[in-house]
């Protein structure tokens, strides 16, 4: 699979921006976020999306925005600690649904998947996909870190 472009494959590019400030290697980042080198290898090189409960725990090690690791901002620093929780991602998706008047069907069919897919999400009972995150991030023009509970 090739590197994934997600506005100017800034995630990927914040990734190693991050670790290279903090003078640590790729094992090191590793073990932060409780993954394989591989996998965080595959996030930090733009072959997969790292899944949003891993970009929190980032973001609160590094005490940097959500917003600043995929690009949207160039303000970096996040003082506050976040705890992930799917209930609140779920609870903002439905906010910025209904605030957009957009049904569940609806994001459904934007975002190529299912009606009960979307209901799952704002119910808090499956976590959001990143690739969904972002693509309504991008579409949209909201934050990364409102819609994941974190300001």
């Amino acid at each position: 699979m090739g590197k994934l472009y997600l506005g100017d494959s800034m995630l990927s590019e914040r990734l190693l921006d991050i670790r290279d400030e903090a003078e640590l290697n790729q094992e090191d980042m590793a073990e932060i976020l409780k993954v394989s080198q591989s996998n965080y290898s595959r996030w930090e090189n733009g072959k997969e999306l790292i899944p949003l409960s891993k970009l929190n725990i980032l973001c609160n090690h590094f005490k940097v925005s959500m917003d600043y690791v995929i690009g949207i901002t160039r303000t970096s620093k996040s003082t506050k600690k976040y705890k992930f929780s799917n209930e609140i991602i779920g609870q903002r998706l439905k906010e910025f649904r209904k605030s957009n008047e957009i049904t569940q069907t609806e994001l459904a069919n934007i975002l190529n998947t299912t009606q009960s897919t979307i209901s799952a999400y704002e119910s808090g009972k499956t976590t959001l996909l990143t690739a969904f995150a972002l693509e309504i991030v991008n579409k949209y023009n909201i934050s990364l870190d409102w819609l994941c509970g974190r300001k």
